[in-house]
């Protein structure tokens, strides 16, 4: 299946794409929030579902 617009798979190295999320904490975070330095971001695909 390819990819959609909105779920291309990201390369190493390839340049951060535009989104916000909620920390811990309830915090916005955003990737430039982080300008400057290295950025190591995991997504969690099934988190909060029963499969």
């Amino acid at each position: 299946m390819a990819a959609s617009p909105k779920t291309q798979a990201l390369q190493p190295g390839s340049p951060v794409p535009a989104f916000s999320l909620l920390d811990q904490d309830g915090e916005v975070v955003r990737p430039e929030d982080f300008q400057g330095s290295k950025l190591f971001v995991f997504f969690y695909p099934k988190a909060n579902t029963g499969g």
